[in-house]
């Protein structure tokens, strides 16, 4: 009778040159509990990836804050739908940083909610502009320039971090979507 690969302490495949130290592995996680998910397979340098998260972070709440501003200042004939826009997009920001907080806390780091420093850390610029118009291009501007942050920050990951790569990938997907809708806004399409 022959063991299942899941039942034997060491995995090989000679064909793939697959080769999954099993024994090493369970000793590792016994080891090493209180890392949480950070297992010493992480390929990332963490203090790294940790600023990465928590500058994006600043960059989200930044966005937040000037989508949030920019819902209740919007006046003007075609106010309404573009105030609407604005109060999703502030709750995907929001959503968008929560979701970072959590991740910095599963990397063993803290979330750096601090206001006196959101300005120097954040990737975008809280500016609020003066008329419907401006709202928008103002958010139109910050929509890609996270897009360009976070096309950097996932390729920097690539496979050393697959989880938050991931997360940025999801978030870099939405502010996409965002960026089209301002571009619409912007040039009167619906």
């Amino acid at each position: 009778m022959t063991k299942s690969p899941a039942a034997t302490d060491t995995v090989s495949e000679s064909k793939d040159s697959f080769v999954m130290d099993l024994r090493r592995i369970r000793e590792e996680a016994r080891k090493h509990m209180s890392d949480g998910p950070v297992t010493q397979s992480y390929g990332a340098d963490r203090a790294i990836v940790l600023k990465l998260l928590n500058d994006a972070l600043a960059t989200e709440i930044v966005c937040t804050l000037r989508y949030k501003r920019h819902h209740f200042m919007a006046k003007g004939i075609n106010s309404e739908g573009v105030a609407k826009e604005f109060a999703q997009h502030d709750a995907e920001e929001q959503e968008h940083a929560d979701r970072i907080a959590e991740r910095i806390v599963q990397l063993g780091g803290e979330p750096d909610f601090a206001p006196d420093s959101l300005k120097t850390r954040a990737h975008s610029e809280y500016r609020e502009g003066t008329n419907l118009t401006s709202m928008i291009g103002e958010n139109m501007v910050a929509e890609r320039i996270a897009i360009d942050t976070y096309r950097e920050i996932v390729r920097y990951l690539g496979e050393k971090d697959v989880t938050t790569r991931r997360l940025f990938e999801e978030i870099l997907a939405v502010e996409e979507e965002h960026a089209d809708d301002m571009a619409d806004l912007l040039h009167g399409r619906e």
